[in-house]
């Protein structure tokens, strides 16, 4: 397997790309935490469609919304002492259905080393278009010096790294939180990778409650730092988010559900509620994506990416955030 193309999906026929998926179990049943927290998190997220769906569902869920969705896993083999879902494993399953699904990968940042060589290996070997990172629940600081030859990798390997940024689902409502500690999940922490590796692109998943101030001004701050909307219906969402994704950073948002935990068809469903002016709409749901993950070097016409802010375009593009939304609630 080469370098990550994207080469089977059809860019002018997705609807949208979902940056954070998770796979939560393997083909051998396997899941990638214990138990306790698996159904912690089922409970504080109050999911009633299933928490640990396989990949092949995945990939049919995402075929018939007309998505796109970049899966993944997080190897915290270090910190809970549970062996992870094999990355190589979601890179061949998720080459099976290259039409919709965009395998990231995940190294243990405690494991030094070997986890610079597990990367190369997955860019290079395996396919993945880039990396998920929990720092809390992998149990390190993004900042920590001893980290900095792994950014130095993925930097020079030309992927995005995707960063868990604030509150915490895994582990909420546990005696301690089950240890897992929110400060590692300050974006702060970020600031000196992005400023210290300005060609690694740095995206903060979730809206970073509660530093949400602190991520809006890093992305403003930083042309390598993006910010991704997973992980909580849209509904809540900051009022500066709101602003933030709507005006001064469309071009820097991007879409994303933390499915299995929040649904597609839900956060498309509430976000349709959001004062989001229409020209940031197709950016935030797709063309965002399409640049951050190389896929205009696929293919796509680049000069389609900037949307012009004519009353023509804007009823065009009412009329595509429509039908997207039609399409899932259907």
């Amino acid at each position: 397997m080469t370098r990550f193309t994207g080469a089977g999906l059809d860019l002018p026929a997705l609807r949208a790309i979902d940056l954070h998926v998770h796979i939560e179990v393997d083909d051998h049943g396997h899941l990638s935490m214990d138990e306790e927290l698996i159904n912690a998190s089922a409970a504080y997220f109050k999911g009633d469609h299933g928490r640990t769906p396989t990949i092949d569902q995945i990939a049919e869920t995402y075929r018939g919304l007309g998505m796109a969705a970049v899966v993944f896993t997080v190897d915290a083999g270090t910190a809970l002492g549970h062996p992870p879902i094999s990355s190589e494993w979601i890179a061949a399953e998720a080459a099976r259905h290259a039409d919709v699904l965009i395998p990231f990968g995940s190294v243990d940042p405690c494991r030094g080393a070997d986890a610079v060589t597990q990367a190369r290996r997955l860019v290079e070997e395996h396919g993945v278009a880039g990396f998920k990172f929990h720092p809390s629940l992998q149990g390190f600081s993004p900042d920590d010096s001893a980290h900095y030859p792994l950014w130095e990798a993925l930097e020079e390997l030309g992927v995005p790294a995707l960063f868990h940024t604030g509150q915490n689902g895994i582990g909420a409502g546990l005696p301690g939180g089950r240890g897992i500690k929110l400060r590692y999940s300050n974006p702060l922490l970020l600031d000196d990778v992005a400023a210290d590796f300005p060609g690694l692109t740095v995206i903060l998943a979730h809206p970073s409650v509660p530093w949400q101030a602190e991520a809006i001004s890093m992305a403003t701050h930083k042309a390598n730092i993006y910010l991704e909307l997973s992980g909580w219906s849209p509904k809540y969402f900051p009022t500066e988010l709101v602003r933030a994704a709507s005006g001064m950073l469309r071009h820097k948002t991007l879409f994303g559900t933390d499915y299995p935990l929040i649904t597609p068809e839900r956060w498309l469903a509430d976000f349709e509620t959001l004062d989001v002016k229409p020209e940031a709409e197709p950016l935030i749901l797709r063309e965002n994506a399409i640049r951050v993950l190389g896929l205009d070097r696929a293919g796509i016409n680049k000069d389609s990416l900037e949307t012009p802010a004519t009353p023509a375009a804007e009823e065009k593009l009412t009329d595509q955030k429509l039908d997207i939304i039609n399409q899932v609630v259907s």
